[in-house]
């Protein structure tokens, strides 16, 4: 087990082995952080591993890497889902066979949906997604879980806010996990995400798991293992055949 860390003035200890002990590279957060010090944790990160990711960047952040950068590297930004890859010129991205699902209820949900799909493609799998097809216009849910399942996705994303309800009705239907993301889109009684959460939570259709309000990357980050135990176990099951 490698537990190399790399520290950066008094500021961080980056992980720079997460990937290769957990599976999930570190990702950095941006939200709360001065953008001078995102900035700096990126430079690193991309000069030792190559590929530099982070969440919650707002124009104010972006703007101070957008500054800082040379020629050595390449920016992405990727507005939606407010998550900024940095990479070296000469990295060549991985992909890792598996392929995931993402929907979203609402278009007020994209916003999180797009972090998940951002950071579910930018570790290597291939997306699939399709969004407003909540449960106000039930009919709209069909169509695009019928093209899940043909591809073979690995696990279906399900993003939901007001109550909620999507990620049951899509594990009611499906073989596969589900993981339910629910947003702090909502007002009143139980708003800012906490009806969708509790209703996740009370689900009654076995299989559904769920991550906190917003945490798109969370997901994310669950889909991809699962994609990648998924792949392994159709590996075997395709050498078994063989003998």
């Amino acid at each position: 087990m490698d537990r190399k860390i790399k520290e950066i003035e008094d500021i961080a200890k980056l992980d720079i082995f997460r990937d290769k002990r957990c599976g999930i590279p570190e990702f950095i957060l941006a939200e709360g952080k001065n953008p001078e010090d995102v900035f700096t944790l990126l430079i690193a990160m991309a000069r030792e591993k190559g590929k530099a990711m982070a969440t919650r960047v707002d124009k104010k952040c972006l703007n101070r890497i957008s500054k800082g950068i040379t020629q050595r590297f390449r920016l992405k930004y990727y507005e939606k889902a407010r998550m900024a890859v940095l990479t070296k010129k000469d990295y060549l991205k991985k992909r890792v066979s598996g392929k995931i699902g993402i929907l979203a209820a609402g278009t007020s949900d994209i916003p999180v949906a797009e972090e998940a799909r951002i950071t579910c493609q930018e570790l290597g799998c291939e997306v699939l997604h399709a969004y407003d097809v909540g449960v106000a216009g039930l009919h709209r849910i069909f169509s695009p879980l019928e093209k899940l399942l043909k591809e073979n996705v690995a696990c279906i994303v399900v993003v939901a806010g007001m109550e909620g309800a999507l990620p049951t009705v899509v594990k009611s239907l499906v073989d596969v996990p589900v993981i339910g993301v629910p947003t702090s889109c909502g007002y009143g009684y139980g708003g800012k995400g906490k009806a969708a959460l509790m209703t996740m939570l009370q689900s009654c259709s076995p299989g559904l798991v769920v991550v906190n309000i917003d945490n798109g990357f969370g997901a994310a980050c669950a889909a991809f293992l699962i994609a990648g135990q998924s792949k392994i176990c159709n590996t075997v099951a395709v050498l078994q055949k063989r003998k």
